[in-house]
């Protein structure tokens, strides 16, 4: 299978993640806490970076910085659902509290204060308001984001496997 078909899968798969955030926030009317935004962020760089991937076709210095890019997107997919599954688990009491909401953050404080409550989370990340098998939606998105970055790095050790094969 050609590298772009790759490219080509992991965009898709970006394409049904956000349809179905979106489908949670209009359908379901689920309002997303600020770590739920963080991993739309995410989503949104692996399947932006995975189609122009797919439509560049890129030489082999370009698969290193595209799967490079894919990578960093991934992993900080895994480490924004981690701290959200994190949260979710710590007791009632040692969750964070409650604050004004993402859109007032933005409208108020300075973009650096802004990111950094976004990482800490809030009481609103701590809530689990959806479950599929028990699982709330972080705990199904960060085993995503984990073969996420699985494929990628097999993608990574594929390339650089062609390109010793080329030499």
């Amino acid at each position: 299978m050609s590298l772009r078909n790759h490219y080509l899968i992991l965009f898709l798969l970006t394409v049904a993640m956000m349809a179905t955030a979106l489908y949670f926030q209009y359908i379901v009317e689920l309002e997303p806490c600020p770590l739920c935004i963080s991993q739309r962020i995410a989503v949104i760089a692996i399947g932006i970076v995975a189609l122009v991937a797919l439509l560049h076709n890129p030489s082999k210095i370009g698969q290193m910085i595209y799967n490079s890019l894919l990578l960093i997107s991934a992993i900080s997919g895994v480490a924004i659902a981690g701290r959200h599954v994190w949260l979710q688990h710590l007791p009632p009491e040692q969750a964070p509290a409650c604050g004004p909401g993402l859109e007032f953050w933005l409208e108020t404080l300075p973009l650096t204060t802004v990111i950094e409550k976004i990482f800490k989370g809030t009481g609103e990340c701590a809530k689990v308001d959806w479950t599929f098998l028990g699982f709330s939606i972080p705990e199904l998105t960060l085993p995503t984001f984990t073969l996420i970055s699985l494929y990628v790095i097999w993608l990574i050790f594929k390339s650089n496997a062609a390109k010793s094969n080329n030499i």
